[in-house]
């Protein structure tokens, strides 16, 4: 009985980790209606999509700590109203700062549900072969739920407006916060580490700071402020490093980067989120704006890539049993290489089975990193310092997924404005400039944003390949596991009320 009561509450912690990550990704599809809608201008764009994911990022460690301090169940079922009612409030957005400022709160919410999840399924199950597989279908939901957000968000626009894609996670998240105090035990720390206030607000205004400066490069004529953003935000950064080097109980343990195999898994994690993320942006924009397909197919279209994923992360542990783990998961980054590579032959004929199985062998490569690799950051450390660990691993998988749309976004619109020759900022811009143009001007200006989007997409497919390709040459020469460690934590206690 305590074991059907102890999966019960597996399968509902599952919801958050699906729908924050999920929410990360939802609106690629829907960006496009909503930008018409609000009268959002590419700057609001891009915040709207990515800040939501950066916010995750900046603050789920900081979370992590406030759940050791007033419980990690107190905290998810807090997290989760408030992730409810925000979603009520983007839905219902009138204007794009309304819905950045939501997005932006969102992330908050979905922070204080990131941290709380893999620690009240570690110390539910305290069978090892129970736990790992509890673990495993934790992570499947955390990594697949990215690759699915364009896919629900395909359906829903098919038949309502872009809110219902906020709408849809008020019911789950209705549901943890009825049945969470009945299935989930409380967990806290009388030993947490005190909530520094400096840390958190330096670690958010270097991230932040940070972002900004790279978005404003490609879209402000002006070169000055953006650069001194990135400069100003490197600076706090380099301010808040400092901070946690001499504090006894820092919000980010970062001695822990001193451990090799533990630094290599969390830069794998980072890096294949920035690859994976940014390829997808292009994917959806591409079925959609480029091969004319519908929302709701391009969502369907698009569902490979998280089949992959799925596919991928529940394969490995069977893969971990006939070869090394690092075996696996290099091998299956160099798969995921060769997937992206595909994408650069699209454009000529057989170009949507060509972009289909690309994305699928990209995903499908990268299940063993994500399965794996939060089982090795943890074995990597002492028993005592695995939720600093795992926070950081969470942190990593947030951050590269949110600064794939970034960095890789950039990328392609640097690229795009260069082949279009200044024709226009954006395909989606050419599009809706192309219907109040005469018919054969509108054509002409269609087929070069098209063209130069392909192109966008192909210097993309090259550059997630390069990543793929470093980081399995990376795994592969990584030292064994160790769990020897300079830093110090406090112990953790759990305490049931």
């Amino acid at each position: 009985m305590r074991i059907n009561r102890a999966w019960l509450g597996a399968a509902l912690l599952m919801l958050p980790t699906l729908l924050v990550a999920m929410d990360t990704t939802a609106l690629l599809l829907a960006l496009p209606r909503l930008s018409a809608d609000l009268g959002a201008t590419g700057v609001q764009q891009l915040w709207i999509s990515d800040g939501y994911g950066f916010l995750v990022a900046g603050m789920v460690i900081t979370m992590g700590t406030l759940a050791d301090r007033i419980g990690r169940r107190r905290l998810l079922i807090v997290g989760a109203a408030a992730f409810a009612v925000l979603s009520v409030v983007a839905a219902f957005a009138t204007n794009p700062l309304m819905l950045i400022v939501a997005r932006a709160l969102l992330g908050v919410a979905g922070a204080t549900l990131a941290p709380s999840t893999l620690a009240l399924l570690t110390n539910m199950f305290r069978d090892e072969r129970q736990r790992g597989k509890a673990i495993a279908i934790w992570a499947t939901c955390q990594f697949t739920g990215g690759a699915l957000g364009p896919v629900l968000a395909g359906l829903l626009l098919q038949h309502f407006w872009w809110g219902s894609v906020f709408l849809a996670a008020v019911p789950a998240m209705a549901l943890l916060v009825l049945a969470g105090p009945v299935l989930l035990p409380e967990f806290r720390s009388d030993q947490a580490g005190r909530l520094d206030p400096a840390s958190v607000g330096l670690s958010l205004a270097a991230v932040l700071l940070m972002v900004y400066g790279i978005k404003q490069l490609t879209v402000e004529s002006a070169r000055t402020v953006p650069a001194v953003a990135l400069i100003a935000g490197a600076a706090i950064g380099v301010l808040f490093v400092r901070r946690q080097l001499r504090l006894a109980t820092p919000l980010l343990d970062l001695r822990l980067f001193r451990n090799r195999p533990f630094t290599a898994i969390l830069v794998a994690l980072v890096f294949a989120g920035i690859a994976m993320a940014g390829t997808g942006l292009l994917v959806t924009q591409y079925l959609q704006s480029v091969l004319g397909f519908s929302p709701v197919a391009s969502a369907m279209l698009f569902a490979p890539m998280g089949l992959g994923v799925a596919v991928g992360t529940m394969a490995a542990p069977a893969l971990a049993r006939r070869m090394k783990q690092t075996t696996a998961i290099a091998g299956g980054l160099a798969g995921s290489a060769l997937g992206s590579l595909l994408l650069v032959g699209v454009g000529g004929t057989g170009t949507l089975p060509l972009v289909m199985i690309g994305i699928a062998v990209l995903a499908l490569g990268t299940g063993p990193l994500f399965a794996l690799g939060t089982g090795l950051v943890v074995g990597s450390v002492p028993p005592e310092r695995a939720g600093s660990a795992a926070s950081m691993s969470e942190t990593g998988n947030y951050f590269g997924g949110s600064l794939g749309f970034a960095l890789l976004g950039v990328v392609a619109a640097v690229v795009y404005r260069s082949e279009s020759d200044g024709t226009s900022d954006s395909l989606a811009g050419a599009v809706a400039a192309s219907r109040h143009l005469p018919a054969g001007q509108g054509a002409e200006l269609l087929h070069t944003a098209r063209e130069a989007f392909t192109a966008s997409l192909h210097v993309t497919g090259v550059v997630a390949a390069a990543i793929f390709a470093g980081l399995a040459v990376l795994i592969l020469t990584m030292r064994p596991a160790t769990r020897t460690t300079p830093a110090t934590l406090p112990d953790y206690e759990a305490t049931r009320s």
